[in-house]
């Protein structure tokens, strides 16, 4: 059957890193609406959605930048090469504004993730038969279960679970996240195993989708993410649903919903022609990685800047813009409209840099 052109596709990498940047750009963490804010524990929400979208079409448009690499030490060099930026660029925007010592510098993060997911996906997608890709995808997370099992004897617990313990033993307490009330880092490197696999899913997802028409594409995009759903309600019972811990039931629920709204995007976009709809998602997927840096760096400045002085401290202009719109709106909506604001602000930028046709790759 002759491949068919899937312009959702673009808009679905658009839509990856224009929630990225709604989630990640409150106007204050204190008054967020709860669907924005990731659970604090086992459960789901919508913002625990983002991040494997964004993992999942790395691994689709992987499909299109390794199409012609062929296995040996040039492959090994161009996958690793770029893996070591992304992570040596993470640690980076960890330490910014370089105002914290060294000694407790976050090591682990999410360019750090998707670096490494990216790195042992490339390889396996460039080294393994298409079969073993399958089989293998699958077995790092149940290698990664049981690894969670034997590990330890509360193995789903925050202070209990081995992706805690290996990154004590490996990066120190210092160097990881303390946001649990406790140092557990939500990006640990064993808990990267079944992010490779979301990397591997977004590739071989698109392997498919070439050898199918539009239709069938919509149909079995939508049977296969009934089929993980009900996985992961299934699973749940035995290993819940815990982004944190990226658990597999959690991947299985996540993935499901990606291809039921890939599929959505199919029929919206590519079938029933609604192109002008999607083609804000389209330039915001033109500069995915380098508008989320960017997004990261502009906020850290944007809270050095020092816009008046009070009784509790200096205010920041971050701080002061959101004051401004919470005078005239809602705390949680004044929020909101900040973040889109974000959004609003680097879909600018996107389109202005779609226009003249700049690429930057990181």
């Amino acid at each position: 059957m002759a491949s068919s052109r899937f312009y959702a596709l673009d808009a679905l990498r658009g839509l990856a890193i224009a929630l990225m940047i709604l989630v990640n750009t409150p106007g204050s963490w204190s008054h967020v609406y709860s669907p924005l804010l990731h659970a604090a524990w086992d459960g789901f929400t919508f913002a625990d959605l983002v991040f494997p979208t964004f993992l999942f079409v790395v691994g689709a448009s992987m499909y299109f930048s390794l199409s012609k690499l062929q296995p040996g030490p040039a492959a090994v060099w161009r996958i690793s090469e770029r893996a070591l930026k992304l992570i040596a660029l993470g640690i980076l925007l960890n330490y910014l504004p370089f105002t914290e010592p060294l000694a407790e510098l976050r090591l682990p993060g999410v360019l750090q993730r998707i670096g490494l997911a990216y790195w042992a996906a490339a390889l396996l997608v460039v080294y393994l038969p298409k079969r073993a890709l399958w089989l293998t995808a699958v077995g790092l997370v149940l290698g990664y279960w049981a690894l969670l099992v034997l590990g330890a004897d509360q193995p789903y617990s925050l202070e209990h679970n081995l992706v805690r313990q290996l990154d004590l033993a490996l990066f120190g307490a210092a160097h990881i996240y303390h946001g649990f009330g406790m140092p557990f880092d939500p990006e640990g490197l064993l808990s990267t195993l079944p992010c490779v696999t979301a990397v591997i899913l977004g590739y071989a997802t698109v392997l498919w989708l070439k050898s199918q028409s539009q239709q069938a594409a919509v149909k079995g995009l939508s049977l296969a993410g009934l089929g993980l759903i009900l996985l992961a309600l299934a699973w749940h019972w035995l290993w819940p649903i815990n982004k944190a811990l990226w658990s597999g039931s959690y991947l299985a629920l996540s993935t499901g919903l990606i291809l039921w709204l890939l599929a959505a995007l199919i029929w919206l976009v590519d079938i029933k022609g609604h192109h002008q709809l999607a083609s804000p998602l389209t330039v915001y997927g033109t500069n995915p990685l380098f508008i989320y840096v960017l997004s990261w760096v502009w906020a850290v400045l944007f809270g050095l800047v020092t816009m008046q002085q009070s009784t509790d401290g200096a205010v920041s202009a971050y701080q002061w813009t959101f004051l401004k719109l919470a005078s005239l709106m809602p705390e949680k909506l004044a929020s909101l409209v900040f973040a889109l604001g974000h959004v609003a602000s680097f879909w600018a930028l996107s389109l202005w840099l779609y226009k003249r046709n700049i690429i930057i790759k990181l």
